[in-house]
């Protein structure tokens, strides 16, 4: 928890555990972040019930007025921003940075947008409208097309590789543009992918494929990713646990979201206890699935205060999903909002083969001497489980060193002993910044 891995041999170990970036409040808004899109190098968001613009120094320029509370979608074509929000859609024409609602008779509720091969494509939930390719703000009854191979709703849409695809609740179909004076998209033989999203958020890009939280008819909810007809499921047992703790209702409004950088490809899935994040190239280097959890909180679960990230003027802007304010991630820093938050790691189960064994020492191999407050004294704990998790020993604390000691050894002595098998447990606080390359454990077995 709050702890990123890293898929490099450090001459220690194989990976190594590095602090989660923190958050920084640039400035406050006139409302809750709903989402964001990059064009031409320029950011622009929807906070509140207001389309923005954010400059490189932080500033905001309020640009016009979206109603409503929730997430938007955005796309972009050559000269026009598009905005889903609430059920309609609005074009902000960059060339005279004009916003207006689109109104159209035969353009219904617009419950997600997204731009193809010079169409805006919008859903109602049951249908597939494209718009007009000469003139973008009027669409056609003409244009009409639908996902009916499984009688369910259409959640999304996605654009993976010229494809549009069609991300229904129980089902994906994927379509090709064909041209001509109707409908210009064709369904791909072989293209059906038979899961589908629980909500229009639930299903993004990441990695050259469709990722999205769901699954099919009469299934458990997982996270999967999708292309072409091929499907993988990503998820472990604890991911779906986490994502089965929810009811349908309350999934429809999940987001998930990817970014990539510094040789990381991460699949965020945002939930109230906390987002669950899934590494794409850690995954790939140590042939296993990577998640981590990120939260915003000290101790305990909670949601964590971060959603809808871009990339604008060499830094990562993002919302807060419970709070007004734009902000951004820092690397530098581990903290929320100038606030600490807990970090958590957990080993596997460490087995004597049915023998006991003494634990003479545990040692964390650490980058040491970096604090968040120069005048901070951070302290790290440990505990321990003999019964696979169910009952926790008593916590022992220790201090994680001041402002440069960089060669600060973190240890404790004379912990416990087992009957046949451990789990250990270590945390501390964003105010200790370590960076974590191994855990040393010095023991003795007990041979009956």
């Amino acid at each position: 928890m709050n702890l990123v891995p890293v898929a490099q041999s450090t001459g220690i170990s194989d990976s190594y555990l590095r602090p989660a970036e923190g958050l920084e409040r640039i400035t406050d808004t006139v409302g809750n972040d709903r989402g964001g899109i990059v064009v031409n190098g320029v950011l622009y968001r929807v906070i509140g019930n207001k389309f923005a613009r954010i400059n490189a120094d932080g500033s905001i320029v309020y640009l016009g007025v979206i109603p409503g509370v929730g997430q938007c979608s955005l796309c972009y074509s050559f000269d026009i921003i598009a905005i889903s929000a609430v059920g309609l859609l609005y074009y902000f024409t960059l060339k005279t940075n004009s916003l207006a609602q689109v109104i159209d008779p035969y353009l219904q509720t617009c419950l997600y947008i997204n731009w193809l091969d010079g169409y805006f494509i919008s859903t109602d939930g049951d249908y597939i409208i494209t718009s007009n390719l000469s003139t973008p703000t009027t669409f056609s009854p003409l244009n009409y097309g639908s996902s009916e191979v499984v009688p369910d709703s259409i959640n999304s849409l996605q654009v993976l590789r010229n494809h549009l695809y069609a991300i229904n609740r129980y089902s994906i179909e994927q379509f090709q543009n064909i041209g001509g004076q109707f409908f210009p998209f064709q369904r791909v033989d072989g293209g059906f992918i038979p899961r589908g999203a629980v909500g229009s958020f639930a299903a993004c890009v990441f990695d050259d494929t469709i990722a999205f939280v769901g699954g099919g008819q009469n299934e458990g909810v997982g996270v999967w990713l999708a292309a072409d007809s091929n499907m993988t499921k990503i998820s472990t047992r604890e991911i779906d646990v986490q994502l089965q703790r929810y009811t349908d209702d309350e999934l429809q409004h999940i987001i998930i979201e990817s970014r990539t950088d510094k040789n990381h490809k991460f699949l965020y899935i945002h939930l109230p206890n906390g987002s669950y994040v899934y590494d794409a190239a850690g995954s790939a280097e140590l042939s296993t699935p990577i998640w981590f959890i990120l939260r915003s909180t000290l101790t305990g679960e909670g949601p964590y205060q971060a959603f809808n990230f871009n990339y604008a003027y060499n830094e990562w802007f993002c919302g807060n999903p419970i709070a007004s304010g734009l902000n951004k991630l820092r690397s530098d820093i581990g903290g929320h909002y100038g606030a600490a938050v807990g970090w958590e790691i957990q080993t596997g189960i460490s087995y004597n083969g049915g023998q006991g064994g003494i634990f003479h020492e545990i040692e964390i191999m650490c980058l040491t001497g970096r604090v968040e407050n120069m005048n901070a004294d951070p302290m790290l704990w440990t505990n321990y489980s003999n019964d696979s998790g169910a009952t926790w020993s008593n916590i022992r604390t220790r201090r994680a060193g001041r402002l440069g000691q960089r060669e600060k050894r973190l240890n404790w002595l004379q912990c416990g002993v087992m009957n046949d098998r451990r789990i250990q447990r270590i945390g501390g606080t964003s105010d200790s910044h370590l960076t974590i390359t191994a855990l040393e454990v010095r023991a003795e077995a007990l041979i009956n």
